[in-house]
């Protein structure tokens, strides 16, 4: 039986041929060695131009964006203003200074005139006055309620300032103004038009346009979102308008004395309000809006008006605000010869340490 010999190499050939093998690994691993430093070569180059095209995307970013505004560039106004308070008379005298003195005037326009905002519609507003940064700096003005910022984590908040009127004067107004309209748009036709009856007949009748209930507005203006402020007639609603006008808003004026107002405010606010005194004495806009065919109420028709609590309410406030509008103005203005002028600054700073070299 035979059997396969073996095939054998003589030692020379099988050194020369294990001298081979070794010298091929070598070389491959060498080569593996060099790819992976390529690799890694590779990889720092691209993780290079990563980092410099993030920092170059930075670079152009910051290229177009605007330095950091200023105090006075960062400020907004907001006018929640009380309808039938001479609110269109004062909101023009901004229309006429913004392009001079280079600022932003927005109308808050809300469907059916509605004071009260959604709670989503309350967060959009809160974002689009804090952060539209090319609106700024802004004077916003509307119909709104008092809306406090500090509710949704905003850092800044902004400067609020209203009118307010006489209760009964500001009804009277809104009823003729519902009926015959003002000098404004006089071609504009009015919920109430049509309807001839004077507001001492609407109040000697019982009628709804004159009821008590339609003196509160103010007081709910103030106050605020709460479901309380629009609770016809509510204590807390009426301490809580005080407590906000004392600490949430910058100055409150009166109908009566709107003149101070304007010329306080270019004292206090001169890069919204510069030449706005000036403009308010001698405009053409000063008293741009007038409801027509008003007629004032009759002692018994007042009389009988002032009997409610709801009244007295609103009143209360509207004293509220008319004393600490006049305690601002004594501290603010003097008059000589009949004529208003604002105070210099009277304070100044000593004592500065440490010292200068």
């Amino acid at each position: 039986m035979m059997g396969l010999s073996r095939i054998t190499m003589p030692p020379r050939i099988q050194l020369l041929a294990v001298l081979a093998f070794g010298v091929v690994m070598l070389l491959i691993e060498n080569q593996i060695q060099r790819l992976n430093e390529s690799r890694a070569k590779l990889e720092r180059t691209i993780a290079r131009h990563e980092v410099a095209e993030v920092e170059l995307r930075h670079a152009d970013y910051e290229g177009k964006r605007e330095e950091p505004l200023l105090p006075e560039d960062e400020a907004v106004i907001i006018y929640n203003r009380v309808p039938k308070t001479a609110s269109t008379s004062f909101t023009n005298i901004a229309y006429d200074l913004c392009g001079k003195n280079r600022f932003h005037v927005l109308h808050i326009n809300t469907t059916k005139n509605n004071p009260v905002m959604s709670l989503q519609d309350q967060v959009r507003f809160v974002q689009n006055v804090s952060a539209w940064r090319e609106m700024k700096p802004a004077f916003y003005h509307g119909h709104v309620a008092y809306l406090d910022f500090s509710r949704y984590g905003v850092m800044r908040k902004p400067m609020y300032i209203n009118v307010v009127r006489d209760p009964i004067e500001r009804l009277v107004s809104y009823y003729y103004f519902l009926r015959f309209g003002d000098d404004y748009r006089p071609g504009l036709r009015r919920r109430k038009q049509g309807d001839k009856k004077t507001f001492d007949e609407c109040v000697s009748s019982g009628g709804s346009d004159c009821a008590p209930e339609k003196l509160w507005l103010q007081i709910p203006f103030f106050c605020g979102h709460h479901a309380e402020c629009w609770n016809v007639g509510s204590k807390w609603a009426l301490e809580q308008a005080k407590n906000n006008l004392l600490n949430e808003f910058l100055l409150v004026g009166v109908t009566e004395e709107l003149e101070d107002f304007v010329m306080i405010l270019e004292a206090a606010l001169p890069h919204f309000f510069r030449g706005a005194t000036e403009l308010y004495r001698t405009g053409k806009k000063s008293h741009l809006r007038k409801t027509s065919e008003k007629k004032p109420p009759t002692k018994e028709t007042t009389a009988k008006l002032q009997q409610s609590d709801i009244w007295k309410m609103e009143n209360d406030f509207y004293e509220f605000a008319l004393e600490q509008f006049q305690f601002v103005r004594a501290h603010a203005v003097r008059e000589k010869n009949g004529e208003l002028y604002v105070l210099a600054q009277s304070f100044f700073y000593e004592k500065i340490y440490p010292k200068a070299n």
